[in-house]
C-alpha cells in the first residue's frame, strides 16, 4: 500500500500554518486556532503543519461526502 494516495500529487502538500491560511484564505491568527483545534485535515510533521491542498479546499468547499466528515472536518 502506498502512503501516498494516488489521487494526490506530492506537490499537493501545503506546507506551514502560513501557507495554510494563505490556500483558505484566512488570517494565520485563525488558522493557527483551527488547526490546533483539528478542524482542519492537516498534521503537525517535525514541528511544521502540513496539508493535502484538495482536502483543505473540500473542508471548506462541504465537497466531501457527509459519512467521510469526521473530527477533522470544517463545519459550515
Amino acid at each position: 500500500m502506498s502512503i501516498i494516495d494516488k489521487d494526490e500529487a506530492p506537490n499537493d502538500l501545503v506546507w506551514g500554518a502560513t501557507e495554510i491560511a494563505r490556500v483558505i484564505g484566512r488570517s494565520t491568527r485563525s488558522t493557527f486556532h483551527l488547526l490546533e483545534r483539528e478542524l482542519l485535515p492537516a498534521k503537525r510533521v517535525g514541528g511544521r503543519w502540513c496539508a493535502s491542498r484538495r482536502k483543505l479546499l473540500e473542508a471548506l468547499t462541504g465537497d466531501e461526502p457527509a459519512a467521510k466528515r469526521g473530527r477533522g472536518a470544517l463545519s459550515a
